[in-house]
């Protein structure tokens, strides 16, 4: 076995003027040994769990008690916030604290809780970092929580030109780029709003092993049924339920949301439902947030985990998903699921757009685990979207 990486010094400071700079290094050869295992995919639980006591994930403070996932890390902000001018990417060869250095107007405390206002780009270095192997990679997304309030969330790092994604060998600090778009947010030290999962290699599913996976797991059911060409399709369902409800818009001008006070906001004080539109039909407004949902339902087996893409300008000028992972589980029988529909955080850019019920609005893409986890999402562990239909986050009652 390769001797696990040297543990990175840190420091109790926790601004991003005491960081040390990341040195990033080429990816080689997608194998490498965790455990004694050598396998291509997503890590799961144990694996992840594996990377923080052999130093490749280090926290800042103890791991809490819901943070591990079956297939990913939540990811916890540090006791400082930046609001800055303008989002930014640090590039190559510069770091996130250099950036900041032209770009901070002033600094936040969270070690007791803060309001982040609609419109206002923050930074926040989160409270774990990495030293990730030659061949360990990771991507970052949203919570689904997240997504559902409007929180425009992406994680940035030291000489990386991308958001949301952590190439191997990468080492150093991560920040979150935070700016609410609809609500404003209260959030504090140890405030998850985003999520990491790590892989190896690339073990996304090709369309002939996706069909193939598909006829032994019932993938998904409903709508269009396994529609596979790139991930399989999702359409938007505008028939709404029972009641007639088809969806909701959110409002304007409301009280904030505690991030970490589930079920503390009355969904009237926030939210318009929208009923079943004339002839299937409705109209997006530019820059207004919507709740929908798929008229499939979406099985992820505990071999896999799924991601939507989050925008596809093939199928139309607006965002439909922000918190695209599905861990391991999600709407598996076994673990209290039959199936759960994806809940769609949709947002029109620029011009007004027309969604007909039944309309493709993205596709989901299977990707395959290195190894079974030992958790899974709505089995060994409380989910408030097992199951789910149309729903919004768990802040709202």
């Amino acid at each position: 076995m390769p001797k696990p990486m040297p543990k990175p010094r840190t420091s109790q400071k926790t601004r991003p003027e005491t960081r040390p700079a990341a040195v990033a290094k080429p990816a080689s050869a997608p194998t490498a040994k965790l455990g004694s295992r050598v396998t291509e995919g997503i890590l799961p639980a144990q694996a992840i769990r594996a990377l923080v006591s052999g130093g490749l994930v280090t926290l800042a403070q103890p791991m809490g008690p819901r943070q591990l996932q079956p297939a990913s890390l939540d990811l916890r902000l540090g006791p400082v916030a930046y609001r800055v001018r303008a989002s930014f990417l640090p590039g190559p060869g510069a770091t996130v604290a250099q950036k900041l250095d032209g770009l901070k107007l002033h600094e936040i405390d969270l070690t007791r809780s803060a309001v982040l206002e609609t419109g206002c780009v923050y930074i926040v270095p989160l409270l774990e970092t990495l030293a990730l192997s030659d061949v360990l990679s990771a991507s970052t997304n949203p919570k689904s929580s997240t997504g559902r309030l409007d929180v425009f969330t992406r994680v940035i790092a030291d000489g990386v030109a991308a958001f949301d994604m952590i190439p191997a060998g990468y080492k150093g600090p991560l920040y979150a780029e935070i700016c609410p778009l609809t609500f404003p947010v209260v959030v504090r030290t140890g405030s998850t709003l985003s999520q990491i999962r790590f892989r190896i290699g690339n073990p996304v599913e090709g369309d002939k092993s996706l069909a193939e996976l598909h006829a032994r797991e019932r993938l998904v059911s409903g709508g269009r049924g396994a529609d596979i060409a790139g991930g399989i399709a999702l359409s938007v369902d505008l028939g709404g339920d029972a009641t007639g409800l088809a969806g909701y818009r959110a409002k304007r001008h409301t009280g904030v949301v505690d991030v970490d006070k589930p079920g503390s906001c009355p969904i009237a004080e926030y939210w318009e439902p929208i009923r079943v539109p004339q002839a299937g039909r409705m109209i997006l407004d530019p820059d207004q947030f919507y709740i929908l949902a798929s008229k499939e339902a979406v099985h992820v087996p505990p071999t896999h985990a799924a991601e939507m893409m989050p925008f596809n300008p093939l199928v139309g000028e607006f965002r439909v998903h922000y918190a695209g992972f599905m861990d391991p589980g999600f709407g598996h029988k076994a673990a209290g699921g039959e199936g759960a529909r994806v809940v769609l955080e949709v947002r029109s850019h620029s011009v007004p757009f027309v969604l007909d019920d039944g309309q493709i609005i993205g596709r989901l893409v299977y990707e395959r685990l290195s190894e079974p986890p030992e958790i899974l999402y709505g089995r060994d562990m409380g989910s408030n979207y097992q199951a789910q239909g149309l729903k919004l986050s768990k802040h709202f009652v």
